[in-house]
């Protein structure tokens, strides 16, 4: 009887537990309606038994399994072991594209495992986008996770691995949809975790199936001893925030509380300014706390946001969200109120969540048109490096590899294509004459076949084609198709081969040209400790030794020989200039500046490297090199140098006005008023010495510190650009990865060339952008003593200009003083500028045109205007206009990432 019973009992049991397994699994299945989960490199599908969450291998995407890589996870993920490493000669992103629903919330995050694996030392560094946008930066000494919240604008979302420095690699993919409203109020944006905290929870991280959207809710083990961790599993739990997105109940129903003071600190946030969201989440575990007997402040960097009592909203919950800018630190506190309440504060969770302003992607035509172009080119060459490497969007945030686009018409265009020697065959892809905006096109040896008339036919735009060495492609077209702005090599192998020949003979011109300067410029380097020089001395008038008119033949433009004289000085003749440096004019990076004067009556500024100097040789060297080869009336020239008895002295002419910082916002013995004509002028000037130095022999310099203090007027208000010890020669396709280290001075760097170190021209241009806010504001980039959402210049002056408000950032010293089409046409350029990405800023060319025509309507404004001005003057400085954005040609084939960025120091 006993065992009958224990039978059905067991039995019972058994079909019970059969059901509620089932139940689970319909739970688990419906909960996970639109999860993708993907395990790269898995050999197989594979269910989590503890999440019961069920992951995918990634042979929909990469079927190639050579390149995985087995890793000793970190203490982050145990539950998987593997990485994907993406190592390609020819490719420069490597994306997932993930199926989405349009206008649906979606949370995606990348697990990318380093363990401790040594690649390529010392170590990967790369940044990772949700399609143009970038959000992260995974660094190999570290196993990490990359998570961002965007809304779908499409049926498909593209999660990519950039370029950088090593090679890019990848563990796991989740792709989660929300139905909650992190998004609100960032529609445009996309969303990048920093933290999520679960506060007063000391146990394991919380995650699905107890949060429905697989957030991953981090324990927190607060270190103050007098904090306490509580919890209740028994309360009710009601939002007074049905719309905010809220944590599960297990995370709700554990709290951090202190009698007096809770604080969590970062200060590892990026180094740029960004806004942030934070998620702040509160209930009430005390069922005794009643209203009044705990409220607290919340302060987010020191500035009070909100008082909190929990109870008083009478559902015992509370939920709200913040917004704050913040750079490198964010500090979030919440104090008792001491006077009434009873209790100190309390919170249970918090979110913060980085903005990333959404990047517009390609337009959509566009892509469509090329992936096309792309599809027909793999029907007949499905294994090709070039085609497989094009992946994610075509221009953003870098380009793909033989591509460049451009800006047209608020978006990006495919403006030129050049898939020469690609081992490409087949038919000309059908869908080629549909890129309309295609500029240029280099089809040139491959074994293509088809008809070249329809590209011609087809294509308004285009000005040069190359389509020689194809056997199997129609030579020639009818003389009704030439145009006579397009360049072409009507099929002809030799043409193209002799197009070849030349590019050659022209690097090896170039290169020969090369190594004679380096002969005759280190022959010159070649001083005695005892400064004895290799040059026969002369003496001046007064008997010191100088050395006089080395002369060095470099390569100009035109690639023909060209002479500039820099004097070499012994070390008595600098100390007889400047009465052993009686007057010292200025600090640097660099050292100390001194003024003196030359027997021939010239007054010189000598810059002295110090021995604490943060600069060495290779700056000296540097400016030394560059200055002998340029010069331009906007650049500052040298005159000579010393390297005697291990000195480095640098010697220029001595620019009576001092800086344009000085004159601006410097100290009060050096500041002058300067009105707008004035400035408009120095910006214009700065702008044209920067612009040679950018197309300079064909190859860009970046001075890599553009500031005020590097803009020296001279008697006559020229503005000069100087301090050339940090440029360089704009990287190219072929430099080896030598080291390079990011550099720059706060308040004017780059963000895109500090994050991604991707060097290029449009860094300068940032940091111009920076320089013309100074002159229409008279502020400086960077000042804390400021009220903190106007410490940063570049944050503080941007809304207002986008919001047609301009006259919130002219200096009052101008206010009346200037024409309002003048200033408007400055202020959109210097927006355009400081476009977070390099694809939308102008290059200086552009910029020198606008101010150009800014400084013609200052100079020559009408009678009409002026007489408008004698009545009240309001119209000449209150005009409101929108802002229009520079259309700006992209160059956004990607720099190759050097080195691991370091801070910028300010010099």
């Amino acid at each position: 009887m006993i065992m009958g019973g224990l039978e059905n009992w067991n039995a019972r049991s058994l079909v019970n537990c059969c059901i509620f397994s089932l139940l689970l699994c319909i739970h688990c299945t419906v909960a996970q309606q639109g999860f993708l989960s993907i395990q790269c490199c898995s050999d197989e599908n594979f269910i989590d038994p503890i999440t019961t969450i069920s992951w995918i291998t990634d042979e929909n995407w990469y079927r190639d399994n050579r390149n995985c890589e087995d890793i000793r996870p970190g203490q982050e993920d145990t539950s998987y072991n593997r990485s994907r490493v993406f190592k390609s000669d020819v490719g420069n992103k490597w994306c997932y594209n993930l199926t989405t629903k349009r206008n649906q919330d979606y949370l995606v995050r990348g697990t990318f495992l380093s363990g401790d694996l040594q690649r390529n030392p010392p170590g990967s560094v790369f940044n990772v986008s949700v399609d143009a946008t970038v959000i992260g930066l995974v660094n190999s000494s570290d196993d990490s996770k990359v998570e961002g919240i965007f809304k779908a604008t499409k049926d498909y979302v593209n999660f990519c691995l950039l370029e950088g420095r090593g090679v890019p690699y990848i563990s796991k993919i989740e792709l989660r949809p929300l139905t909650s409203d992190y998004l609100n109020s960032e529609s445009s944006g996309v969303l990048k975790l920093i933290d999520r905290v679960d506060a007063g929870n000391e146990g394991r991280n919380i995650r699905y199936p107890l949060d429905q959207y697989d957030r991953i809710w981090r324990a927190d083990k607060y270190a103050d001893p007098m904090a306490n961790h509580i919890s209740s599993s028994s309360v009710n739990i009601t939002s007074s925030s049905p719309n905010l997105t809220n944590p599960p109940t297990e995370v709700l129903q554990t709290a951090l509380a202190h009698p007096e003071r809770l604080e969590f600190f970062y200060n590892n946030l990026d180094s740029e300014y960004y806004r942030y969201d934070l998620f702040l989440y509160f209930l009430e575990l005390n069922d005794s706390v009643q209203v009044g007997q705990r409220v607290f402040d919340v302060y987010i960097n020191d500035v009070k946001r909100i008082q909190v009592d929990i109870v008083l909203s009478g559902y015992r919950s509370f939920a709200t969200v913040l917004n704050v800018t913040a750079d490198r630190y964010l500090n979030l506190t919440m104090v008792k109120v001491f006077n009434g309440s009873q209790y100190g504060p309390v919170i249970n969770a918090f979110e913060i969540l980085q903005v990333h302003p959404l990047i517009q992607e390609t337009d959509l035509e566009e892509v469509d048109v090329i992936m096309n172009v792309k599809n027909e080119f793999l029907r007949y060459n499905p294994d090709n490096e070039v085609l497989l490497s094009w992946l994610g969007d075509p221009c953003l945030p870098i380009s793909w590899p033989r591509l460049s686009c451009e800006r047209a018409n608020g978006t990006s265009v495919i403006t030129k294509m050049n898939v020469s020697s690609s081992k490409l065959g087949g038919p000309l892809p059908p869908s080629i004459t549909k890129l309309i905006n295609l500029k240029e096109l280099d089809i040139s040896y491959n074994n293509l076949m088809g008809n070249i008339t329809e590209i011609l036919t087809s294509l308004p735009n285009l000005t040069t084609l190359y389509y020689g060495c194809n056997p199997r492609l129609s030579n020639g077209f009818p003389a009704s198709f030439r145009r006579s702005n397009l360049t072409t090599d009507e099929g002809k192998c030799t043409s193209q081969t002799s197009r070849h020949s030349a590019r050659r003979i022209v690097i090896g011109m170039v290169a020969g040209l090369c190594i004679l300067v380096s002969i005759s410029i280190g022959i010159v380097f070649i001083c005695s400790k005892k400064g004895k020089m290799l040059f026969k001395k002369k003496h001046d008038v007064n008997g010191y030794p100088m050395t006089k008119n080395a002369v060095y033949s470099v390569p100009s433009t035109e690639i023909i020989l060209k002479s500039i004289s820099i004097h070499i000085f012994t070390l008595e003749y600098i100390e007889a200039s400047t009465q052993k440096y009686k007057t010292l004019i200025g600090e640097g990076g660099f050292g100390s500046v001194y003024r003196g004067t030359l027997p021939d009556g010239q007054e010189v500024a000598v810059k002295v490297r110090s021995a604490t100097s943060t600069q060495g040789r290779r700056e000296f060297d540097n400016e030394l090199n560059l200055l002998s080869a340029i010069r331009h009336e906007n650049l500052v020239p040298l005159l000579g140098y010393c390297c005697d008895n291990d000195q480095q002295i640098l010697v220029y002419p001595f620019m009576s006005n001092g800086s344009l910082q000085d004159r601006l916002y410097g100290a009060a013995a050096k500041r002058k008023a300067l009105d707008w004509p004035t400035r408009l002028s120095i910006a214009l000037g700065a702008a044209r010495g920067l612009t040679y130095l950018h197309t300079f022999s064909g190859r860009s310099l970046i001075h890599r510190d553009v500031k005020s203090s590097n803009i020296l007027l001279d008697h006559s208000m020229c503005a000069k650009v100087a301090d050339f010890g940090f440029s360089k020669y704009a990287p190219q396709e072929g430099d080896s990865g030598t080291s390079l280290e990011v550099r720059g001075t706060a308040g004017y760097l780059d963000p895109e060339y500090y994050s991604t170190q991707h060097l290029s021209a449009k860094s300068d241009v940032f940091s111009f952008g920076v320089v013309l806010l100074e002159i229409v504001s008279g502020r400086e980039p960077l000042n804390i003593n400021r009220p903190r959402n106007e410490w940063s210049l570049v944050e503080w002056a941007k809304p207002r200009i986008r919001n047609s408000r301009i006259e919130e950032i002219v200096d009052p010293s101008i206010k009346g003083g200037y024409h309002a089409e003048a200033m408007w046409r400055v202020v959109e350029v210097a927006l355009a500028c400081i476009e977070p990405y390099s694809a939308y800023r102008p290059c200086m060319a552009d910029i020198v045109r606008e101010l150009e025509d800014a400084l013609i309507i200052e100079n020559n404004a009408s009678e009409y205007m002026k007489s408008i001005d004698s009545f009240g003057g309001s119209n000449r400085y209150s005009i409101e206009r929108p802002i229009v954005i520079l259309p700006t040609p992209v160059h956004t084939e990607a720099s190759p990432i050097l080195s691991q960025p370091l801070p910028p120091q300010p010099r």
